[in-house]
Protein backbone atom coordinates (compact mmCIF):
# COMPACT_ATOMS: atom_id res chain seq x y z
CA UNK A 1 0.00 0.00 0.00
CA UNK A 2 1.25 3.48 -0.76
CA UNK A 3 0.09 7.01 -0.09
CA UNK A 4 0.80 9.82 -2.47
CA UNK A 5 1.52 13.18 -0.85
CA UNK A 6 0.91 16.38 -2.85
CA UNK A 7 0.70 14.24 -5.97
CA UNK A 8 -0.19 15.61 -9.36
CA UNK A 9 -1.82 12.74 -11.17
CA UNK A 10 -0.85 13.43 -14.73
CA UNK A 11 -1.93 13.57 -17.44
CA UNK A 12 -4.88 11.55 -18.54
CA UNK A 13 -6.81 13.46 -15.92
CA UNK A 14 -5.32 16.17 -13.73
CA UNK A 15 -6.65 15.68 -10.22
CA UNK A 16 -4.48 16.57 -7.23
CA UNK A 17 -4.26 14.59 -4.00
CA UNK A 18 -3.19 16.44 -0.87
CA UNK A 19 -1.95 14.25 1.96
CA UNK A 20 -0.39 15.14 5.29
CA UNK A 21 3.31 14.83 4.45
CA UNK A 22 4.24 13.68 7.96
CA UNK A 23 2.20 10.52 7.87
CA UNK A 24 0.08 8.23 5.79
CA UNK A 25 -3.41 9.62 5.00
CA UNK A 26 -5.10 11.04 8.09
CA UNK A 27 -8.44 12.62 8.91
CA UNK A 28 -6.99 15.91 7.60
CA UNK A 29 -6.36 14.49 4.14
CA UNK A 30 -8.47 15.87 1.33
CA UNK A 31 -8.94 15.09 -2.32
CA UNK A 32 -9.93 17.77 -4.82
CA UNK A 33 -12.18 17.64 -6.68
CA UNK A 34 -14.54 14.94 -5.48
CA UNK A 35 -14.23 12.35 -8.21
CA UNK A 36 -16.80 9.86 -7.04
CA UNK A 37 -17.19 6.89 -9.35
CA UNK A 38 -15.76 8.84 -12.31
CA UNK A 39 -12.31 7.63 -11.47
CA UNK A 40 -13.36 4.10 -12.50
CA UNK A 41 -14.38 5.10 -16.05
CA UNK A 42 -12.14 3.27 -16.74
CA UNK A 43 -9.43 4.63 -14.44
CA UNK A 44 -8.12 7.72 -12.73
CA UNK A 45 -5.12 7.97 -15.07
CA UNK A 46 -2.54 6.05 -17.13
CA UNK A 47 0.81 5.16 -15.60
CA UNK A 48 2.32 5.08 -19.10
CA UNK A 49 2.46 7.67 -21.87
CA UNK A 50 0.73 5.14 -24.17
CA UNK A 51 -2.83 6.38 -24.39
CA UNK A 52 -5.69 4.34 -22.90
CA UNK A 53 -3.97 0.97 -22.68
CA UNK A 54 -5.82 -1.15 -20.16
CA UNK A 55 -2.66 -2.65 -18.65
CA UNK A 56 -1.42 0.81 -17.71
CA UNK A 57 -4.39 2.15 -15.73
CA UNK A 58 -3.97 3.52 -12.22
CA UNK A 59 -6.50 3.72 -9.38
CA UNK A 60 -6.09 3.98 -5.66
CA UNK A 61 -7.90 2.24 -2.79
CA UNK A 62 -9.22 4.24 0.16
CA UNK A 63 -9.16 3.27 3.81
CA UNK A 64 -10.14 5.21 6.91
CA UNK A 65 -7.22 6.67 8.81
CA UNK A 66 -8.11 4.47 11.79
CA UNK A 67 -7.11 1.41 9.74
CA UNK A 68 -3.44 2.40 10.17
CA UNK A 69 -3.42 0.98 13.71
CA UNK A 70 -3.86 -2.50 12.25
CA UNK A 71 -1.06 -2.12 9.70
CA UNK A 72 2.72 -2.41 9.88
CA UNK A 73 4.68 0.68 10.82
CA UNK A 74 5.02 2.78 7.67
CA UNK A 75 8.35 3.42 6.00
CA UNK A 76 8.58 6.92 4.55
CA UNK A 77 10.19 7.44 1.17
CA UNK A 78 12.19 10.67 1.53
CA UNK A 79 12.81 11.21 -2.19
CA UNK A 80 10.55 13.16 -4.48
CA UNK A 81 9.19 10.28 -6.55
CA UNK A 82 8.00 9.87 -10.13
CA UNK A 83 5.83 6.74 -10.20
CA UNK A 84 5.20 5.26 -13.64
CA UNK A 85 5.12 2.22 -15.91
CA UNK A 86 7.64 1.48 -18.61
CA UNK A 87 5.84 0.17 -21.68
CA UNK A 88 8.44 -2.20 -23.16
CA UNK A 89 11.95 -1.72 -21.73
CA UNK A 90 13.51 -4.25 -24.14
CA UNK A 91 12.65 -2.28 -27.28
CA UNK A 92 14.64 0.87 -28.05
CA UNK A 93 11.77 2.64 -29.84
CA UNK A 94 9.46 2.08 -26.86
CA UNK A 95 12.19 3.09 -24.41
CA UNK A 96 12.68 6.48 -26.06
CA UNK A 97 9.19 7.24 -27.36
CA UNK A 98 7.08 5.88 -24.49
CA UNK A 99 9.39 6.34 -21.50
CA UNK A 100 12.48 8.56 -21.70
CA UNK A 101 11.00 11.50 -23.61
CA UNK A 102 7.84 11.56 -21.42
CA UNK A 103 9.96 11.22 -18.26
CA UNK A 104 12.16 14.13 -19.35
CA UNK A 105 9.24 16.45 -20.10
CA UNK A 106 7.19 15.39 -17.09
CA UNK A 107 10.18 16.35 -14.96
CA UNK A 108 10.47 19.65 -16.84
CA UNK A 109 6.93 20.59 -15.78
CA UNK A 110 7.48 20.46 -12.03
CA UNK A 111 10.39 22.23 -10.26
CA UNK A 112 10.84 19.60 -7.56
CA UNK A 113 11.15 16.79 -10.11
CA UNK A 114 14.85 17.14 -10.84
CA UNK A 115 17.90 14.90 -11.12
CA UNK A 116 17.71 14.24 -7.38
CA UNK A 117 14.25 12.71 -7.74
CA UNK A 118 13.82 8.95 -7.91
CA UNK A 119 12.01 6.92 -10.55
CA UNK A 120 9.73 4.07 -9.44
CA UNK A 121 8.79 1.55 -12.15
CA UNK A 122 5.55 -0.20 -11.21
CA UNK A 123 4.78 -2.36 -14.26
CA UNK A 124 6.61 -5.42 -12.90
CA UNK A 125 9.28 -5.86 -15.60
CA UNK A 126 12.88 -6.65 -14.77
CA UNK A 127 15.59 -4.15 -15.62
CA UNK A 128 15.44 -4.93 -19.34
CA UNK A 129 18.02 -4.45 -22.06
CA UNK A 130 18.36 -0.69 -21.76
CA UNK A 131 18.23 -0.01 -18.03
CA UNK A 132 21.34 2.19 -18.21
CA UNK A 133 19.37 4.67 -20.32
CA UNK A 134 16.81 5.13 -17.54
CA UNK A 135 19.67 5.87 -15.16
CA UNK A 136 20.48 8.96 -17.22
CA UNK A 137 17.23 10.57 -16.04
CA UNK A 138 18.15 10.75 -12.34
CA UNK A 139 21.19 10.79 -10.09
CA UNK A 140 19.52 8.07 -8.03
CA UNK A 141 19.10 4.43 -8.93
CA UNK A 142 15.60 3.74 -10.31
CA UNK A 143 13.63 1.21 -8.29
CA UNK A 144 11.59 -1.67 -9.69
CA UNK A 145 8.29 -2.88 -8.26
CA UNK A 146 9.96 -6.08 -7.08
CA UNK A 147 12.48 -4.07 -5.03
CA UNK A 148 9.86 -2.12 -3.08
CA UNK A 149 9.07 -5.04 -0.78
CA UNK A 150 12.65 -4.80 0.51
CA UNK A 151 11.98 -1.27 1.70
CA UNK A 152 9.06 -2.18 3.93
CA UNK A 153 5.57 -3.66 3.95
CA UNK A 154 3.87 -0.25 4.05
CA UNK A 155 5.44 2.60 2.09
CA UNK A 156 4.40 6.23 2.36
CA UNK A 157 5.53 8.61 -0.37
CA UNK A 158 5.82 12.06 1.18
CA UNK A 159 5.90 13.76 -2.22
CA UNK A 160 5.27 11.97 -5.49
CA UNK A 161 4.02 12.41 -9.02
CA UNK A 162 2.08 9.61 -10.67
CA UNK A 163 1.93 9.05 -14.43
CA UNK A 164 3.61 10.58 -17.47
CA UNK A 165 2.87 13.39 -19.87
CA UNK A 166 1.56 12.39 -23.30
CA UNK A 167 2.49 15.56 -25.15
CA UNK A 168 5.76 14.17 -26.54
CA UNK A 169 4.35 11.06 -28.26
CA UNK A 170 3.98 11.15 -32.03
CA UNK A 171 2.90 7.57 -32.81
CA UNK A 172 0.16 5.08 -31.90
CA UNK A 173 0.87 1.36 -32.20
CA UNK A 174 -2.40 0.09 -33.60
CA UNK A 175 -4.28 -1.22 -30.58
CA UNK A 176 -7.60 0.28 -31.69
CA UNK A 177 -6.93 1.18 -35.33
CA UNK A 178 -3.99 0.30 -37.62
CA UNK A 179 -0.77 1.88 -36.46
CA UNK A 180 0.24 5.33 -37.64
CA UNK A 181 1.18 8.82 -36.56
CA UNK A 182 -1.09 10.35 -33.92
CA UNK A 183 -3.94 12.47 -35.18
CA UNK A 184 -2.98 15.42 -33.00
CA UNK A 185 0.80 15.60 -32.62
CA UNK A 186 1.79 18.19 -30.02
CA UNK A 187 5.56 17.70 -30.03
CA UNK A 188 7.94 19.31 -32.51
CA UNK A 189 11.50 18.62 -33.51
CA UNK A 190 12.61 21.43 -31.21
CA UNK A 191 11.53 19.47 -28.13
CA UNK A 192 13.02 16.26 -29.54
CA UNK A 193 16.36 17.96 -30.16
CA UNK A 194 16.34 19.57 -26.72
CA UNK A 195 15.93 16.13 -25.18
CA UNK A 196 18.59 14.66 -27.51
CA UNK A 197 21.05 17.35 -26.39
CA UNK A 198 20.32 16.41 -22.77
CA UNK A 199 21.17 12.77 -23.52
CA UNK A 200 24.34 13.80 -25.39
CA UNK A 201 25.40 15.79 -22.35
CA UNK A 202 24.76 12.86 -19.99
CA UNK A 203 26.86 10.66 -22.30
CA UNK A 204 29.65 13.27 -22.36
CA UNK A 205 29.31 13.69 -26.11
CA UNK A 206 30.04 17.24 -27.24
CA UNK A 207 30.49 19.03 -30.55
CA UNK A 208 34.23 18.78 -29.95
CA UNK A 209 33.89 15.05 -30.62
CA UNK A 210 32.68 15.71 -34.15
CA UNK A 211 34.73 15.12 -37.25
CA UNK A 212 34.90 17.40 -40.28
CA UNK A 213 34.76 14.29 -42.47
CA UNK A 214 31.45 13.31 -44.02
CA UNK A 215 30.35 9.71 -43.58
CA UNK A 216 27.37 7.37 -43.81
CA UNK A 217 26.29 5.13 -40.92
CA UNK A 218 24.72 1.78 -41.79
CA UNK A 219 22.84 0.14 -38.92
CA UNK A 220 23.56 -3.58 -39.10
CA UNK A 221 21.11 -6.08 -37.63
CA UNK A 222 22.73 -9.32 -36.52
CA UNK A 223 19.79 -11.53 -35.43
CA UNK A 224 16.99 -11.07 -37.96
CA UNK A 225 15.77 -8.77 -40.74
CA UNK A 226 19.27 -8.93 -42.17
CA UNK A 227 20.71 -7.20 -45.23
CA UNK A 228 22.31 -10.24 -46.83
CA UNK A 229 24.47 -8.21 -49.26
CA UNK A 230 25.60 -5.69 -46.69
CA UNK A 231 29.20 -5.51 -47.97
CA UNK A 232 27.99 -4.78 -51.50
CA UNK A 233 25.67 -2.06 -50.19
CA UNK A 234 28.45 -0.41 -48.16
CA UNK A 235 30.77 -0.29 -51.17
CA UNK A 236 28.05 1.09 -53.46
CA UNK A 237 27.12 3.85 -51.00
CA UNK A 238 30.77 4.82 -50.57
CA UNK A 239 31.34 4.97 -54.32
CA UNK A 240 28.10 6.79 -55.12
CA UNK A 241 28.37 9.50 -52.49
CA UNK A 242 32.18 9.62 -52.24
CA UNK A 243 32.35 9.31 -48.50
CA UNK A 244 33.29 6.81 -45.83
CA UNK A 245 30.70 4.24 -44.70
CA UNK A 246 30.58 2.92 -41.14
CA UNK A 247 28.58 -0.01 -39.76
CA UNK A 248 27.25 -0.08 -36.22
CA UNK A 249 25.10 -2.59 -34.33
CA UNK A 250 23.49 -2.72 -30.91
CA UNK A 251 25.24 -6.03 -30.27
CA UNK A 252 28.79 -4.93 -31.12
CA UNK A 253 28.95 -1.26 -30.13
CA UNK A 254 28.26 0.63 -26.94
CA UNK A 255 25.24 2.90 -26.93
CA UNK A 256 27.44 5.95 -26.41
CA UNK A 257 29.64 5.04 -29.40
CA UNK A 258 26.58 4.58 -31.64
CA UNK A 259 25.10 7.91 -30.63
CA UNK A 260 28.46 9.65 -31.05
CA UNK A 261 28.72 8.38 -34.62
CA UNK A 262 25.11 9.15 -35.52
CA UNK A 263 25.27 12.65 -34.05
CA UNK A 264 27.76 13.67 -36.73
CA UNK A 265 26.68 11.50 -39.66
CA UNK A 266 25.55 12.77 -43.05
CA UNK A 267 23.24 9.81 -43.67
CA UNK A 268 21.79 6.94 -41.60
CA UNK A 269 20.75 3.77 -43.45
CA UNK A 270 18.87 0.97 -41.71
CA UNK A 271 16.27 -1.72 -42.10
CA UNK A 272 12.98 -0.85 -40.43
CA UNK A 273 13.38 -1.44 -36.71
CA UNK A 274 13.53 0.08 -33.25
CA UNK A 275 17.15 1.21 -33.70
CA UNK A 276 15.95 3.92 -36.11
CA UNK A 277 14.61 5.95 -33.18
CA UNK A 278 18.24 7.02 -32.74
CA UNK A 279 17.82 9.16 -35.85
CA UNK A 280 16.76 11.84 -33.37
CA UNK A 281 20.49 12.36 -32.77
CA UNK A 282 21.29 13.10 -36.43
CA UNK A 283 22.40 16.65 -37.21
CA UNK A 284 20.00 18.89 -39.09
CA UNK A 285 20.19 18.41 -42.84
CA UNK A 286 21.15 14.73 -42.57
CA UNK A 287 19.24 11.96 -44.35
CA UNK A 288 17.37 8.96 -42.90
CA UNK A 289 17.10 6.01 -45.29
CA UNK A 290 14.69 3.32 -44.06
CA UNK A 291 14.61 -0.06 -45.83
CA UNK A 292 11.52 -2.29 -45.82
CA UNK A 293 11.30 -6.05 -46.58
CA UNK A 294 9.17 -7.50 -49.36
CA UNK A 295 5.41 -7.10 -48.80
CA UNK A 296 5.77 -4.41 -46.11
CA UNK A 297 4.31 -1.14 -47.37
CA UNK A 298 6.34 1.83 -46.02
CA UNK A 299 3.21 4.00 -45.95
CA UNK A 300 1.67 1.72 -43.30
CA UNK A 301 4.56 1.81 -40.80
CA UNK A 302 5.76 5.36 -40.24
CA UNK A 303 7.16 5.95 -36.73
CA UNK A 304 10.54 7.06 -38.07
CA UNK A 305 9.18 8.97 -41.05
CA UNK A 306 6.95 10.86 -38.63
CA UNK A 307 9.92 11.60 -36.38
CA UNK A 308 12.14 12.74 -39.25
CA UNK A 309 9.49 15.07 -40.67
CA UNK A 310 8.43 16.77 -37.44
CA UNK A 311 8.81 20.55 -37.78
CA UNK A 312 12.23 21.47 -36.47
CA UNK A 313 13.87 18.08 -37.03
CA UNK A 314 14.98 19.16 -40.52
CA UNK A 315 15.90 15.66 -41.67
CA UNK A 316 15.48 14.27 -45.17
CA UNK A 317 13.55 11.01 -45.11
CA UNK A 318 13.84 8.24 -47.72
CA UNK A 319 11.85 4.97 -47.75
CA UNK A 320 12.90 2.04 -49.95
CA UNK A 321 10.94 -1.22 -50.26
CA UNK A 322 12.12 -4.52 -51.68
CA UNK A 323 9.79 -5.20 -54.62
CA UNK A 324 11.44 -8.45 -55.78
CA UNK A 325 10.24 -11.65 -54.11
CA UNK A 326 13.42 -13.35 -55.39
CA UNK A 327 15.46 -10.99 -53.19
CA UNK A 328 13.82 -12.08 -49.95
CA UNK A 329 14.56 -14.93 -47.56
CA UNK A 330 11.62 -16.00 -45.37
CA UNK A 331 11.59 -18.33 -42.36
CA UNK A 332 8.20 -20.04 -42.16
CA UNK A 333 9.55 -22.77 -39.86
CA UNK A 334 10.55 -20.42 -37.05
CA UNK A 335 8.41 -19.85 -33.90
CA UNK A 336 5.43 -17.58 -34.53
CA UNK A 337 6.94 -14.66 -32.61
CA UNK A 338 9.88 -14.72 -35.05
CA UNK A 339 7.71 -14.81 -38.14
CA UNK A 340 7.03 -18.53 -38.44
CA UNK A 341 3.71 -19.69 -39.93
CA UNK A 342 3.85 -23.52 -39.75
CA UNK A 343 1.40 -23.40 -36.85
CA UNK A 344 -1.24 -22.14 -39.28
CA UNK A 345 -3.42 -24.23 -41.56
CA UNK A 346 -2.04 -25.20 -44.96
CA UNK A 347 -4.38 -22.89 -46.88
CA UNK A 348 -3.52 -19.90 -44.70
CA UNK A 349 0.20 -20.61 -45.09
CA UNK A 350 -0.21 -20.74 -48.85
CA UNK A 351 -2.16 -17.47 -48.90
CA UNK A 352 0.49 -15.66 -46.86
CA UNK A 353 3.32 -17.02 -49.00
CA UNK A 354 1.61 -15.75 -52.18
CA UNK A 355 0.55 -12.39 -50.75
CA UNK A 356 2.32 -9.34 -52.20
CA UNK A 357 1.45 -6.90 -49.40
CA UNK A 358 0.54 -7.21 -45.75
CA UNK A 359 -3.00 -5.78 -45.31
CA UNK A 360 -3.57 -3.08 -42.70
CA UNK A 361 -3.90 -4.74 -39.30
CA UNK A 362 -4.05 -4.18 -35.56
CA UNK A 363 -1.25 -4.80 -33.11
CA UNK A 364 0.35 -7.10 -32.23
CA UNK A 365 0.26 -10.77 -33.41
CA UNK A 366 -0.82 -10.62 -37.03
CA UNK A 367 0.96 -13.68 -38.54
CA UNK A 368 1.33 -12.20 -42.02
CA UNK A 369 2.96 -9.07 -40.62
CA UNK A 370 5.37 -11.09 -38.47
CA UNK A 371 6.20 -13.40 -41.39
CA UNK A 372 7.11 -10.51 -43.68
CA UNK A 373 8.83 -8.20 -41.20
CA UNK A 374 11.27 -10.91 -40.10
CA UNK A 375 12.44 -11.68 -43.65
CA UNK A 376 16.05 -11.11 -44.67
CA UNK A 377 16.60 -8.96 -47.75
CA UNK A 378 19.04 -8.69 -50.62
CA UNK A 379 18.97 -4.98 -51.36
CA UNK A 380 18.74 -3.95 -55.00
CA UNK A 381 21.54 -1.42 -54.70
CA UNK A 382 20.88 0.45 -57.94
CA UNK A 383 17.18 1.00 -57.16
CA UNK A 384 18.01 2.13 -53.61
CA UNK A 385 20.52 4.71 -54.79
CA UNK A 386 18.05 5.92 -57.40
CA UNK A 387 15.42 6.44 -54.69
CA UNK A 388 17.91 8.28 -52.46
CA UNK A 389 18.90 10.56 -55.33
CA UNK A 390 15.26 11.32 -56.16
CA UNK A 391 14.40 12.34 -52.59
CA UNK A 392 17.50 13.92 -51.06
CA UNK A 393 17.48 17.53 -52.17
CA UNK A 394 20.77 18.73 -50.72
CA UNK A 395 23.96 17.13 -51.93
CA UNK A 396 25.19 14.53 -49.43
CA UNK A 397 28.69 15.37 -48.32
CA UNK A 398 28.26 19.13 -48.06
CA UNK A 399 27.94 19.61 -44.32
CA UNK A 400 26.11 22.59 -42.92
CA UNK A 401 27.80 24.65 -40.24
CA UNK A 402 26.24 23.42 -37.02
CA UNK A 403 25.93 26.81 -35.37
CA UNK A 404 24.20 28.36 -38.36
CA UNK A 405 21.85 25.44 -38.97
CA UNK A 406 18.38 26.88 -38.74
CA UNK A 407 19.63 30.16 -37.20
CA UNK A 408 18.34 33.22 -39.00
CA UNK A 409 20.06 36.58 -39.40
CA UNK A 410 18.81 39.60 -37.53
CA UNK A 411 18.14 42.97 -39.11
CA UNK A 412 21.00 44.90 -40.67
CA UNK A 413 21.93 47.94 -38.60
CA UNK A 414 22.67 51.64 -39.11
CA UNK A 415 21.60 51.81 -42.73
CA UNK A 416 22.30 55.14 -44.48
CA UNK A 417 22.02 56.57 -47.96
CA UNK A 418 23.57 59.52 -49.77
CA UNK A 419 22.89 60.92 -53.24
CA UNK A 420 25.46 62.48 -55.55
CA UNK A 421 25.68 63.75 -59.11
CA UNK A 422 28.62 63.70 -61.47
CA UNK A 423 29.65 66.27 -64.07
CA UNK A 424 28.04 64.03 -66.69
CA UNK A 425 24.71 64.58 -64.95
CA UNK A 426 24.75 60.97 -63.71
CA UNK A 427 22.84 60.61 -60.45
CA UNK A 428 24.09 58.03 -57.98
CA UNK A 429 22.71 56.64 -54.74
CA UNK A 430 25.18 55.24 -52.19
CA UNK A 431 23.79 52.91 -49.52
CA UNK A 432 25.71 51.54 -46.51
CA UNK A 433 24.75 49.36 -43.53
CA UNK A 434 26.25 47.31 -40.72
CA UNK A 435 26.02 43.52 -40.33
CA UNK A 436 23.27 41.98 -38.13
CA UNK A 437 24.42 41.86 -34.53
CA UNK A 438 24.19 38.05 -34.32
CA UNK A 439 26.42 37.43 -37.37
CA UNK A 440 29.67 37.76 -35.42
CA UNK A 441 28.59 34.86 -33.19
CA UNK A 442 27.79 32.48 -36.05
CA UNK A 443 29.97 30.47 -38.38
CA UNK A 444 28.26 31.12 -41.68
CA UNK A 445 29.94 30.37 -45.00
CA UNK A 446 27.60 32.24 -47.33
CA UNK A 447 26.40 35.71 -46.33
CA UNK A 448 24.59 37.91 -48.84
CA UNK A 449 22.51 41.08 -48.66
CA UNK A 450 19.32 41.67 -50.60
CA UNK A 451 18.52 45.30 -51.43
CA UNK A 452 15.23 46.50 -52.90
CA UNK A 453 15.02 50.01 -54.39
CA UNK A 454 11.60 51.42 -55.20
CA UNK A 455 10.74 54.81 -56.57
CA UNK A 456 8.17 56.36 -54.30
CA UNK A 457 4.69 56.07 -55.80
CA UNK A 458 5.62 53.19 -58.10
CA UNK A 459 4.56 49.55 -57.68
CA UNK A 460 7.73 47.90 -58.98
CA UNK A 461 11.18 47.70 -57.41
CA UNK A 462 14.72 46.82 -58.44
CA UNK A 463 16.21 43.88 -56.49
CA UNK A 464 19.94 43.36 -55.95
CA UNK A 465 21.96 40.60 -54.26
CA UNK A 466 25.22 41.96 -52.85
CA UNK A 467 28.18 40.53 -50.94
CA UNK A 468 29.25 43.71 -49.10
CA UNK A 469 27.71 46.27 -46.77
CA UNK A 470 27.93 49.18 -49.19
CA UNK A 471 27.10 49.82 -52.79
CA UNK A 472 26.63 52.75 -55.11
CA UNK A 473 23.68 52.44 -57.45
CA UNK A 474 23.50 54.42 -60.70
CA UNK A 475 21.31 52.36 -63.00
CA UNK A 476 17.83 53.92 -63.33
CA UNK A 477 18.55 56.40 -60.53
CA UNK A 478 16.94 59.76 -61.39
CA UNK A 479 17.62 63.21 -59.93
CA UNK A 480 15.15 64.98 -57.63
CA UNK A 481 13.42 61.70 -56.82
CA UNK A 482 12.53 59.96 -53.55
CA UNK A 483 13.47 56.27 -53.27
CA UNK A 484 12.46 53.68 -50.67
CA UNK A 485 15.23 51.19 -49.84
CA UNK A 486 14.77 47.87 -48.04
CA UNK A 487 17.77 45.76 -46.94
CA UNK A 488 17.95 42.27 -45.42
CA UNK A 489 20.62 39.66 -44.77
CA UNK A 490 20.56 36.09 -46.12
CA UNK A 491 22.46 33.11 -44.65
CA UNK A 492 23.38 30.15 -46.85
CA UNK A 493 21.01 31.26 -49.65
CA UNK A 494 17.87 30.05 -47.89
CA UNK A 495 17.76 31.60 -44.40
CA UNK A 496 16.16 34.99 -45.02
CA UNK A 497 16.40 37.61 -42.30
CA UNK A 498 13.83 40.37 -41.75
CA UNK A 499 14.00 43.60 -43.69
CA UNK A 500 15.31 46.56 -41.73
CA UNK A 501 13.19 49.68 -41.39
CA UNK A 502 12.63 51.30 -44.74
CA UNK A 503 15.27 53.85 -45.72
CA UNK A 504 13.93 57.03 -47.37
CA UNK A 505 16.48 58.47 -49.78
CA UNK A 506 16.22 61.65 -51.85
CA UNK A 507 18.42 62.41 -54.83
Amino acid sequence: MSSYGNSLLSLRRSWTLHVNPKSCPSNSSIMLPSLGSRRFQPALLDLSSVDDHNTQYFNFVELPAAALQFMPKPVFVPDVALIMNRFNPDNLMHVFHDDLLPIFYTMQQFPDLDLDSRLFFMEGWGEGSHFDLYKLMSNKQPLLKEQLKNLGRLLCFTRSYVGLTKITTWYQYGFVQPQGSKANILVSGNEIRHFANFVLGKLNISSADSSSEDYIVLFSRTMNRLIVNEAELLLALAQEFQMKTITVSLEDHSFADIVRLISNATMLVSMHGAQLVLSMFLPKGASVVELFPYGVNPDHYTPYKTLATLPGMELQYVAWQNKEVANTIAYPERPWEQGGIIHLGASEQKRIMKSKEVPRHLCCRNPEWLFRIYQDTKVDVSSLIQVIRSVVKTKPGIRKQKWANGLYPGKVRESRCQASSSEASLTKLSVTWQIPWNLKYLKVRDVKYEVWIQEQGENTYMPYILSYQNHTFSENIKPSTTYLVWIRCIFNKTLLGPFAEVLVCKT
